[in-house]
């Protein structure tokens, strides 16, 4: 049977399954248990942050971000090159995406095409950093929030535990979110959070979180016989005690699990930089990045889907991450986009290939995608 080499996998061990398992048999607070303080009070010792508050996904973490802040009408500036749940947050809080262009090295926002699209509607802009990177323009991108007094938002769901000049990706701006969906660096299947500077953010984002309840600080929901106050429209986006227990586990073994990703990638980096046809996206000066995904650029674009198909009959799964949002049929639909909007945006989506990160890859494993990627160039 032929090996198969995923686009990721989890690194998981035994303390994973005992701290899901150790839930499970206590036979109670498979929600609103004790495990979602403690991961919170864990993440906020990490990144030395003043609040954390988790939620069920990344999405929903941005979503109540954007409520909290007020922001439920007016212009909010986003990449067009990130995942959907980015611009879609933006519509479901009420305000307008506007989709700026992107720098080619770290993949992240134009500065100077953010500032650019400011208009007097503006009340946000959202950094995202790509693909285990830190974006390069960040310190660039809070002197423009700052000098137009707008919101920075750092969609952090890709690079946990990234740095740039030693601070942590979502720990710059005003607020940030992070994501623990299964292929991220910090994995619990489904799972966000948000870093929080502000205490009254903080505050509102408890209530936004679970139905816009005023929940006593030392009793739980479940636990507490008086009647509670409601004093706002929230949702049900609380994380899953299970979740939380994982969480608790796999950010125990952080430092580990990005160890073995930075040693893959850095390898990737090695070998495939030789390879002329394609452009590696190096570790830049002042960064350390977690290879959330490992990414190339594929110089002939019409290559990159012979090269997919090529490498899918060898067993060596690829993605495109990501291509355009405003090229998508609800946002061309509902906004009247065409090609060309974003030209660097959509030069570069079209160059973009992401090859398996797996986290049990052995350098045999890592030297058979590249050997395969050489055969399919003739080098």
């Amino acid at each position: 049977m032929k090996k198969k080499y995923p686009l990721f996998d989890i690194y998981w061990d035994e303390t994973d399954v005992n701290s899901v398992s150790d839930v499970i048999k206590r036979g109670s607070y498979w929600a609103v248990g004790p495990e979602i303080k403690e991961f919170e009070a864990n993440l906020k010792k990490y990144f030395n942050s003043n609040h954390v508050i988790t939620f069920c996904n990344g999405t929903a973490a941005l979503h109540s971000l954007l409520l909290a802040h007020g922001i439920t009408s007016g212009e909010v500036i986003v990449p067009s090159f990130t995942f959907i749940a980015t611009a879609n947050a933006v519509i479901l809080a009420g305000a307008t995406p506007i989709f700026a262009e992107i720098e080619s090295e770290t993949l992240g926002l134009d500065s100077e095409d953010v500032e650019k699209k400011i208009t007097e509607k503006t009340k946000a802009i959202i950094i995202v950093h790509y693909g285990g990177k830190v974006s390069k323009n960040i310190f660039k991108l809070k002197k423009i929030a700052e000098k137009y007094k707008i919101l920075l938002i750092e969609d952090n769901a890709e690079s946990f535990g990234a740095k740039i000049e030693d601070t942590f990706a979502g720990t710059i701006s005003d607020s940030s979110i992070i994501s623990f969906c299964q292929n991220k660096v910090l994995p619990t299947g489904e799972g966000g959070a948000v870093l929080a500077k502000d205490k009254a953010i903080s505050d509102k984002l408890v209530l936004i979180r679970s139905h816009g309840r005023v929940e006593q600080s030392n009793v739980d929901y479940f636990s507490d016989i008086h009647q509670e106050d409601y004093i706002e429209v929230g949702f049900n986006y609380r994380m899953p005690t299970l979740c939380a227990a994982l969480g608790i586990s796999q950010l125990n073994k952080i430092d580990h699990i990005i160890k073995i990703r930075r040693k893959i990638g850095k390898y990737y980096d090695s070998e495939l930089n030789n390879i002329e046809q394609i452009t590696v996206l190096k570790e830049y000066n002042r960064s350390f990045q977690v290879y959330q995904l490992y990414s190339v650029l594929i110089n002939d674009p019409s290559q990159r889907p012979l090269l997919q198909e090529f490498l899918l009959k060898n067993g060596i799964y690829t993605k495109i991450y990501f291509a355009p949002i405003h090229l998508k049929s609800y946002y061309k639909k509902r906004f009247n986009f065409e090609p060309g909007y974003l030209p660097i945006t959509e030069e570069i989506s079209k160059k973009i290939l992401t090859l398996p990160m797996s986290l049990n890859f052995t350098k045999k494993d890592q030297d058979f995608i590249i050997n395969k990627i050489k055969e399919f160039f003739n080098i």
